[in-house]
């Protein structure tokens, strides 16, 4: 099989692999160097996103080669002004019509870096010449035959698209029709009208879209481009995820009572900073979602969950008000559907007791909770004791001041001896059982795969680990909060049972 592939007779199957690499540059140029069947699988890959890699800006250069006669002499002519003396030569591939994402923005980054490059002072290159060559770009990438799967739509503060962009767009249909992720970012005020034309092309030329992310919309923007984004949503036939950061927005302009027209598919919604206050009919649209499966709320200031009346089987609520009749209500509702739980809270919870036993009596099916914040109460042990499904574990403690030591350790006993037998990963990354870490390893008999602590700096909890290990023999990973502060005997002592790595490098976050 391994000559059939080098040979390239399978090429469906290398073209897999080597897609499972987009994401690796120095592998992929290292295959495109393997055969010339190699190298005509890898090039298209390595030209799908060109303008977010990290690397030098000189793979523009390539693009001019593919322009017009014309356009070539044009850019000739503005760049031998400022000293550039590019040459157009020929290339082996058309490196345009591989483009499938465009990022605006990224783009206008690599230009400018591209200019800064080539000319030794480069305040000598004008914003009109620089965004002569964007407009050449783009008009090339739609004339090339590319079809994009992913849009940032974002404008820099002097970028104009010539008229001529909307006409090339209008006669090549075939570069927006297969989009399927939209992401809208900061637009300056004197682009207004470009990007409102961008979005009408991409209602009319595309049904296929599943993911819009709002990550910047000011409601000083004009009417007009938020009656574009209604258009688009509307448009689609099977919009999945939904995401607004809505903190430069106090209006919302009918976008969300747009949402109606796609309750049937929907399955995913992240609402960041929004105010619900004077909007509550607004987003009740998410109720009539059929399919809804994930609900995020992020860094809300009212009370959002008084208007979700729906199951869900993923909930995240962080930094957000949290009404404890209206969570219980959705745990009620959501049922044995509900597995994966995050709640995150600068202030203590509402209520507690309350919550625990909501979750305890209504949702055993969870398999991922996260909950910071939380006290170290009995409610909490008979509560993981009723979760025979849960694989991964989140917990960070609030202070644990008002607890007698011995009742503590007591506690941190039974929590320890009650973890379900399905638990693979348990974040315990906080200070406050940090005394405690040496009770926990010596009275758990879950198969962890992975742990996470704040701190490995004695030999009690040293000890205890390694003889977790010996008795476990499941533990992979322990993830060390200030893995800085290890000292190289601790290191020594351990590594012979378990890898000592940096808490963020194996945190799990769905």
């Amino acid at each position: 099989m391994a000559s059939k592939i080098h040979i390239g007779d399978m090429p469906e199957l290398m073209e897999n692999i080597l897609n499972n690499l987009s994401n690796e540059i120095s592998s992929l140029y290292s295959c495109a160097l393997v055969s010339r069947h190699w190298c005509k699988m890898a090039v298209p890959i390595l030209w799908q996103d060109p303008f977010s890699y990290n690397g030098s800006p000189l793979f523009i250069s390539k693009y001019f080669s593919s322009l017009g006669e014309d356009e070539k002499f044009i850019l000739k002519k503005y760049l031998e002004e400022f000293g550039i003396n590019e040459k157009f030569s020929n290339t082996l591939f058309d490196y345009a019509r591989y483009l499938k994402v465009l990022d605006i923005w990224s783009l206008e980054s690599k230009v400018r870096k591209w200019i800064t490059f080539k000319l030794i002072d480069s305040k000598l290159f004008y914003n009109t010449e620089m965004y002569h060559i964007i407009n050449l770009l783009f008009k090339l990438f739609i004339e090339s035959g590319a079809t994009l799967h992913k849009l940032v739509l974002g404008f820099p503060q002097s970028l104009e698209l010539k008229p001529e962009i909307f006409y090339t767009l209008g006669e090549n249909k075939q570069f927006f029709s297969r989009i399927q992720h939209l992401i809208l970012v900061f637009i300056s005020e004197n682009n207004i009208e470009s990007a409102t034309k961008l979005l009408k092309a991409l209602a009319k030329s595309t049904t296929k879209i599943s993911t819009i992310e709002i990550d910047y919309f000011d409601s000083d923007y004009e009417l007009k481009i938020f009656q574009a984004l209604k258009y688009v949503i509307k448009s689609q036939e099977q919009l999945r995820l939904f995401s607004l950061f809505g903190g430069y927005l106090s209006e919302f302009y009918a976008i969300i009572s747009a949402l109606e027209s796609q309750k049937n598919s929907l399955q995913d919604v992240i609402l960041d900073n929004c105010d619900f206050s004077d909007f509550n009919a607004e987003f009740e649209v998410f109720n009539n979602c059929k399919n809804l499966e994930t609900l995020r709320i992020r860094h809300c200031a009212t009370e959002p969950l008084k208007l979700i009346d729906y199951k869900v089987s993923t909930l995240e609520v962080v930094e957000s008000l949290i009404d404890t009749q209206s969570m219980t209500l959705i745990f009620e509702k959501s049922g044995i559907l509900l597995q994966r739980l995050k709640l995150e809270l600068d202030e203590e919870f509402q209520d507690e007791p309350l919550l625990l036993e909501a979750l305890k009596s209504f949702c055993p099916n969870i398999t991922y909770l996260n909950i910071l914040g939380i006290g170290v109460s009995q409610q909490l042990v008979e509560l993981i004791g009723n979760l025979p499904k849960l694989q991964f574990l989140s917990l960070w403690f609030d202070d644990v001041y008002d607890i007698h030591e011995e009742v503590l350790k007591i506690r941190v006993i039974e929590f320890s001896e009650i973890l379900p037998l399905t638990l693979q990963y348990f974040d315990l990354g906080g200070t406050c059982l940090e005394p405690y870490t040496d009770i926990l390893f010596n009275h758990c008999n879950a198969p962890l795969k992975t742990m996470l602590i704040y701190r490995l700096n004695n030999e009690r909890i040293s000890k205890a680990l390694v003889e977790f290990c010996m008795r476990n023999k499941t533990l992979n990973y322990v993830g060390i909060y200030k893995y800085l502060e290890l000292d190289d005997n601790t290191k020594k002592e351990v590594k012979t049972y378990v890898e000592l790595v940096p808490y963020e490098s194996i945190v799990v976050d769905y």
